[in-house]
């Protein structure tokens, strides 16, 4: 079957779910018919609205929170290569994660394996060393068998002996391998005679050895894969059912060096991900230091990325470096060589993933082990880059190049870090400009926007380029967040004509290993589970349709008063001091003077840091500590002006001056100098999750006094930076709690009418369908929970339910529990 034939199969599924006894969670039952309706979805079912991509919806894949090796990637041996390194990790050494009993060396010299792979382990004779896996150890369950490998060299031979053990004793038969001559490749199988999660493998020599490539991996991976995927994880993966695999970044390919890994270079280890490194035997592969902070191996590279696509009928989607650094670094790479050398490098990955066998990267491919081609049909160039005149620069040479060779390949283009501002309204107009089929954007904001923006993509231009979502999340995992991102997703579906392409991210995180929050796939070493997030998003994927069907539903008021609270000051990773705060009410009623001659008694610590009043100046001393804010004033404040002094003592960013301070996890700051001292901008906490209102590119000079006012008028806020006017906003829009979407499935007819209802009360709805012909029965599958239960390994509250609903009618009432996503497939006659 094609991939396109599977993606058709897979959109016109039935609802699915998993059924709970009844009482595990007790839903309100649907109302037949109801005198008062909180509600109303009037629904055009005789009218065509955009159809919708089997690409709709996908995955998207980072080595973030060890994704990769300790995660997907199935081997169970850490730092088989004795390649971790102080560049990857302050606390790294060759022997992380081994023990040593005797002697073992650490060597980087010519006697190597393979250049690529540059150290390898000398074991003295009677010696061992011991690897302690991932998390608690090495995983292994009764009767299931595991296959050793190791790279081995002994001038006059030696034997070794290999043990799987636990603290509690043997957990497999020993195995012996005698070892000969030059560098080969040495096997065996164990069977574990128990489970455990604190496995440790040993491997001990008779004589003077050197070891590489020391290497454990389940027989059982995600379709019994060579070099494969660890099942469980590949499986909750495959269950959603994706349009499209992004991979393999993120940051880790726009960040740090270009070069490649050679002597040339230095051999650099700080390198942008570069697909070359990552394919062919994996004992030749590269190592890097992942941007995240640990090793990545390269074990799992393009090849089993394309591969994995192939097996959940995805469509491929890399990434390769557009030659402009980001995450930060913001770095514009101006080496014609090299922006050469990357071109033609994504000309040979799409000869890898498409070409025939008797070219060179198709024959790399075939002799991996897929002869057919894998059918890549889009490329991203670049990710998040915050100097988009740069970039674009750098894209255009990119499209030229892959267009004069290969016009069917569709080349993404992206709007930078933000879902606004002054970077990604400048990427876009040239994105416009220059004609780009499709457009990456990413932002990470609070569940409060994402119910606020449900029509963001209403108004986009339906002639210009199309949007790729490649990142988004609501920053949580707990259903609320889940909630919201529901919520907006319908409005990603209703301008499918838009939106082509969609990727909740990151996708997976290992609970030991954690650098961002949330993620969709959780575990550890002997588990998984779906994170609230993960269950939202295997409904919709599972249920896409394949045209929308107009429809619209009445709104909640809008309760919202001005913008209110007291005021702040706050420093991140910087020391800085404030002076000559005034709070002045717009009658010019003074509400607040301190210039802290009498100390700083009016200022409350709900931050961290290290806060003192020195030389008549309110000081933050701590450079290291982030959000270390103090407040002053009343919540209720509303109408008022703030002014104050501020001082960069040192540090890496500059200034927070919050206002509308309502409590620890809710207020309005402007951010001076924030990310790295690279640019500003207002963000609005909800509960303890930011989204950001206005950003500008900037910078803090250190030692120079600042003139900061911020003018709260109604929700109107106006700010001025030392007497010019920096910027302003209106934050008026409703969070909409109620929001829905229907659409078709071509085959059946049959109409998914989705419903989100994000808020505490049940909403009781009154549905016209019109003129369809329907039948009295409908299938309905529903998440509800409380908006803070979170989905952990041992408990899952968030858990769909499936049911059936038997009042369907040109008109019907339903009641929609609260906090509730509620998926209804109704049959047409």
């Amino acid at each position: 079957m094609s991939r396109t034939a599977r993606h058709r199969t897979r959109r016109r599924a039935v609802l699915t779910g998993t059924a709970l006894l009844a009482a595990a969670l007790l839903l309100p039952v649907p109302a037949h018919a109801e005198a008062v309706t909180d509600y109303t979805i009037t629904v055009d079912a005789g009218a065509h609205g955009p159809a919708i991509d089997d690409t709709m919806y996908g995955v998207f894949f980072e080595d973030i929170n060890r994704a990769a090796d300790g995660g997907l990637y199935a081997e169970l041996v850490q730092n088989r290569s004795f390649e971790y390194s102080t560049a990857d990790h302050a606390s790294y050494t060759p022997l992380t994660s081994w023990s040593v009993s005797g002697t073992a060396e650490a060597v980087d010299d010519s006697g190597r394996l393979d250049e690529r792979n540059r150290t390898y382990l000398s074991l003295g004779a009677g010696s061992s060393v011991t690897n302690a896996g991932y998390n608690t150890g090495i995983r292994v369950e009764q009767g299931k068998r595991y296959d050793f490998s190791v790279w081995a060299r002994a001038g006059a031979g030696a034997t070794l002996t290999v043990t799987l053990k636990d603290a509690a004793g043997t957990l497999a038969d020993s195995r012996e391998v005698a070892v000969r001559g030059g560098w080969t490749r040495y096997k065996a199988t164990f069977t574990a005679s128990r489970t455990s999660n604190r496995g440790r493998l040993t491997v001990a020599t008779s004589a003077d050895t050197a070891l590489d490539m020391v290497s454990l991996f389940p027989r059982e991976t995600y379709k019994n894969q060579p070099n494969g995927l660890r099942k469980d994880l590949a499986e909750k993966i495959a269950a959603l059912k994706p349009g499209f695999l992004r991979f393999p970044g993120g940051c880790l390919v726009n960040t740090g060096s270009m070069e490649d890994y050679s002597e040339t270079s230095g051999w650099q280890r700080r390198r942008a991900y570069q697909w070359k490194d990552t394919v062919g035997p994996v004992e030749k592969r590269a190592t890097n230091a992942n941007f995240w902070g640990y090793n990545q191996s390269y074990g799992l590279g393009y090849y089993e990325y394309f591969r994995f696509a192939d097996d959940i009928g995805a469509m491929p989607l890399p990434v390769v470096p557009a030659l402009v650094t980001g995450c930060g670094q913001n770095r514009a790479i101006d080496d014609e060589a090299l922006l050469k050398r990357h071109i033609q490098d994504t000309l040979d990955l799409i000869e890898f993933a498409n070409g025939p066998r008797t070219s060179t990267w198709g024959g790399l491919r075939a002799e991996m082990g897929h002869p057919e081609p894998f059918g890549l049909t889009h490329i991203a160039v670049g990710n998040e880059e915050n100097l988009p005149h740069e970039f674009f620069a750098r894209f255009q040479r990119f499209r030229a190049a892959v267009e004069a060779e290969h016009p069917e390949i569709t080349l993404i283009s992206n709007s930078g870090p933000d879902d606004a501002g002054t970077v990604f309204d400048t990427a876009w107009r040239l994105n416009r400009e220059g004609g780009v089929d499709v457009v990456d954007e990413h932002y990470y904001n609070s569940p409060q926007w994402f119910l606020r923006n449900n029509d963001r993509y209403d108004s986009y231009d339906r002639q210009g380029p199309k949007v790729f979502l490649g990142e988004y999340a609501s920053q949580g995992n707990a259903w609320k967040n889940a909630l919201a991102e529901a919520a907006y997703m319908t409005g990603l579906e209703r301008n499918a004509d838009v939106v082509k392409l969609a990727s909740y991210a990151p996708l997976l995180a290992n609970e030991d290993y954690v650098q961002w929050q949330p993620d969709m796939i959780w575990f550890n070493n002997r588990a998984s589970w779906g994170s609230a997030n993960y269950e939202v998003q295997k409904l919709f994927m599972n249920n896409v349709g394949d045209r929308v069907v107009p429809s619209r539903a009445s709104g909640t008021p809008d309760v919202s008063g001005p913008i209110a609270g007291a005021v702040g000051l706050s420093t991140w990773a910087t020391s800085a001091a404030y002076d000559d705060v005034e709070v002045t009410a717009a009658d010019g009623t003074t509400l607040l003077s301190d210039d802290f001659s009498a100390g700083a008694g009016r200022w409350r610590h709900i931050g961290g840091g290290s806060w003192t009043v020195q030389d008549g100046r309110y000081v933050q001393t701590d450079e290291a500590a982030e959000n270390t804010l103090v407040t002053a004033g009343d919540p209720e404040w509303r109408d008022y002006d703030l002014r104050v002094e501020a001082v960069k003592r040192s540090g890496k960013e500059g200034f927070l001056i919050a206002f509308g301070v309502k409590d620890t996890g809710t207020y309005y700051w402007w951010n001076l100098g924030g990310w790295n001292n690279t640019r500003s901008a207002v963000e609005q906490a909800v509960d303890g999750g930011k989204s950001t209102l206005i950003s500008k590119p900037g910078s803090i000079e250190t030692g120079r006094a600042y003139d900061i006012r911020v003018e709260v008028r109604g929700r109107q806020v106006t700010l001025y930076l030392d007497g010019e006017e920096w910027g302003s906003f209106t934050d008026d829009k409703p969070a909409e709690p109620f929001r829905q979407v229907v659409t078709e499935d071509a085959r059946t007819g049959d109409l998914l009418l989705k419903v989100v209802n994000a808020q505490p009360s049940e909403a009781r709805t009154s549905v016209d369908l019109g003129s369809a012909r329907v039948s009295s029965r409908a299938r309905v599958t529903t998440l509800a929970a409380g908006p803070d239960e979170v989905n952990t390994e041992t408990d899952t509250p968030v858990t769909p339910v499936t049911s059936t609903f038997r009042g369907v009618a040109p008109t019907f009432a339903y009641t929609f529990p609260p906090n509730s996503v509620t998926f209804m497939r109704i049959d047409r006659r």
